[in-house]
């Protein structure tokens, strides 16, 4: 679960949370808090969040925010 004020640049993302979401693509979700003016927040899911494997030396790497918020479902 990650959580960013809406309209962030950028979310972090760990080396971990991508390969585990690479290695077991239909078990890995990907959940957002986006934290809005006045103290409200919504919460998103991305399933297959992540399309490759980071470079080996990385340990985190930054994703848009926007980009994941745009293929991001609201909760069922």
């Amino acid at each position: 679960m990650k959580g960013r004020t809406s309209g962030a640049g950028t979310t972090t993302v760990t080396r971990n949370e991508i390969l585990t979401s690479l290695n077991k693509p239909e078990d890995y979700l990907l959940g957002i808090v986006e934290f809005t003016e006045g103290g409200g927040h919504r919460v998103h899911y991305v399933w297959r969040p992540f399309r490759g494997e980071p470079d080996f030396g990385a340990t985190s790497v930054n994703y848009g925010f926007a980009e994941l918020l745009a293929r991001a479902e609201e909760p069922r």
